[in-house]
């Protein structure tokens, strides 16, 4: 471990780099740059004012906001003075807030606007510890006890660098830095407590294990309040990589363009999403377009697949792609900015035909796997060395193995120090050898590669007494771009079913080709003609699975999936025992004789 906290990585880093970019983001229209030196005077004055406000070693500071410029610089000021940082996500309702505002013993939260401000003033009376409210966007109300950005970082003006200083160099790698609280796809999240040795070890081991020239560049638009983003933000600082802000998730393709990053990280749902567009475009277009597409594509897939294998391309091949390339695939290039290296996804599967897909039209993604419990990074494909379908190889000093019931066990210094105020649930989940029990059920190749077959608590016995992995089979039927979400059915059931949502943006544009562009979602989601839609693309990916694993009857619900309908996590993953309860009737219709 070459540096004992973040506090001496980002004293380093920063004062090497002095006038370098570190970070880019964008107000009003425009792109402003940030050099680490400004980084690091922003950082300071951070920290000078929790210590003025008597924000002691070990106290938890709360960040309320969408990902921005801000909240790193806030969360690197948190952590150099020895406080806690403690991520909210923005799309949290104000029960969600106060559970972890509480749970977390908080005593200042930093929120992003008037409507976070809100959420806090809610359930303020039920948070005794919390003592400040600081708001990056709006002014002071002193009647209220809020402060604005800019008094609070002037709070802190009569603190010496002396003070700064000495409370930073009291870190050390088994201090607390961070309370992250899984997102929790089945009841109450649990707070994982991060070290600092956890989140240096993860920059250097993710660093190793991505290829990163110094002249790269990332746009980040991934929720800060999951350690995911988090890890991206600490990678690139170890690298001295500047990152770019995306101004929300809403704006992340013209980002794209006005950036035109070198990697990017991303859940597998913004890239189903692209999926879904690239070929519905496709189709729409038809003709000699379609075949030009379609041809364009097998070149692409060719060259892929010699390139997966480490085989020279024939020059004839070579020729083709070219003239595919020129004619089509930079189309899908392009769409990620047109300079992208590699491109990781996380947090959730990767349909292992949308990577192949990208990567036939020269997008590289990059799937890998972490969980909150062990600092978001165990295992990433490599850019010179992957397997599609795999979530790659351990990184650097991070062991695996599986367990006899097939369950995937990781080890290493990215290994949380335990839940907050949960001991009995730590006991659960870090044995006393220090394996962590991830919840996975996967396979170990003969060079290492791990495949994710299914979440262990997710598996399906049908009556039967058939395995069944259901992940499996909603990735294959996500495949069809007219279906945006799947829940499959089937425990304890003599055959599998699915609740079914339909593609918002798909979906529409086909019904306006087939004469009923004047409906709704919600009136498709019943029309017969839909249905037969439907059926005809279940019954295809039904091909690709085993009978005991097809669906044979499905229903289709008049809205997709959301974060405010609880049905998905903030990360975008299916809160599947909150689907199973909330359409606990339509799933029972599915069984009637």
């Amino acid at each position: 471990m070459d540096y004992p906290s973040l506090y001496q990585m980002f004293q380093e880093v920063s004062t090497i780099n002095g006038s370098k970019l570190a970070f880019r983001h964008k107000r009003d229209g425009n792109w402003f740059d940030v050099t680490w030196t400004e980084a690091r005077e922003t950082v300071q004055r951070v920290s000078k004012s929790l210590i003025a406000l008597k924000i002691d070693k070990g106290a938890r500071a709360s960040i309320l906001s969408q990902t921005r410029l801000e909240w790193v610089l806030c969360d690197f000021g948190i952590v150099s003075c020895g406080a806690v940082t403690v991520g909210i996500y923005p799309s949290n309702l104000p029960d969600g807030c106060a559970y972890i505002l509480d749970h977390s013993d908080a005593e200042i939260v930093f929120v992003e606007d008037a409507e976070q401000l809100a959420k806090v003033f809610e359930v303020r009376g039920r948070l005794p510890n919390l003592k400040y409210i600081v708001t990056y966007a709006g002014p002071s109300d002193p009647e209220r006890g809020v402060l604005s950005w800019e008094d609070f970082l002037d709070k802190g003006a009569d603190v010496s660098e002396e003070v700064l200083a000495q409370r930073g160099e009291e870190l050390g790698q088994d201090d607390l830095a961070s309370i992250v609280y899984t997102s929790g796809t089945t009841g109450e999240p649990k707070g994982a407590m991060i070290s600092h040795g956890n989140l240096v070890f993860i920059s250097w081991t993710t660093g190793e294990s991505l290829y990163i020239e110094p002249f790269f560049t990332t746009l980040l638009f991934l929720p800060l309040a999951h350690v995911f983003a988090r890890l991206i933000v600490y990678v690139c600082l170890r690298k001295a990589v500047p990152v770019a802000f995306a101004e929300s998730f809403n704006t992340v393709v013209q980002n794209l363009q006005e950036i035109r990053p070198h990697f990017i990280a991303s859940v597998p749902r913004v890239y189903e999403k692209a999926y879904d567009k690239i070929l519905a475009n496709a189709t729409e277009a038809g003709g000699i377009k379609l075949k030009l597409f379609m041809w364009a594509l097998k070149v692409g897939t060719e060259v892929g697949d010699l390139k997966q294998k480490k085989q020279p391309i024939p020059a004839g091949l070579a020729i083709k792609h070219r003239i595919a390339y020129k004619l089509v695939l930079h189309k899908i290039v392009e769409i990620f900015g047109g300079r992208l290296e590699w491109s990781v996804s996380g947090a959730a599967p990767l349909n292992k035909t949308i990577a192949e897909f990208f990567h036939s039209a020269g997008v590289l993604i990059l799937e890998g796997i972490g969980m909150t419990e062990n600092t978001s990074f165990s295992h990433v494909n490599r850019f010179d060395n992957y397997k599609f379908g795999s979530v790659g190889l351990p990184g650097p000093e991070v062991e695996h193995q599986i367990a006899p019931d097939g369950e995937l066990l990781t080890r290493g210094a990215n290994t949380m120090l335990g839940y907050f105020k949960n001991p009995e649930a730590t006991a659960e989940t870090i044995d006393e050898e220090g394996w962590l029990h991830t919840g996975d059920i996967g396979e170990i190749d003969d060079e290492d590669f791990l495949r994710i077959t299914d979440r262990k608590k997710d598996l399906i016995i049908t009556a039967g007494g058939k395995n069944v992995a259901p992940q499996h089979i909603e990735q294959i039927l996500r495949t069809s771009h007219y279906i945006g979400q799947v829940v499959a059915i089937g425990d304890r059931r003599k055959y599998l079913s699915a609740i079914i949502t339909l593609d918002p943006e798909t979906v529409p544009e086909w019904a306006a080709q087939n004469e009923l562009g004047d409906l709704s979602l919600e009136e498709l989601a019943v029309h017969p003609k839909v249905r037969e839609l439907i059926e005809m693309e279940v019954e295809q990916r039904n091909k690709s699975l085993a009978s005991y694993e097809s669906i044979k009857r499905f229903e289709i619900l008049p809205r997709d999936f959301s974060i405010e309908g609880g049905e998905l996590t903030p990360t975008l993953k299916i809160k599947r025992k909150a689907v199973v309860e909330k359409y606990k009737a339509e799933i029972e219709s599915l069984y009637e004789a």
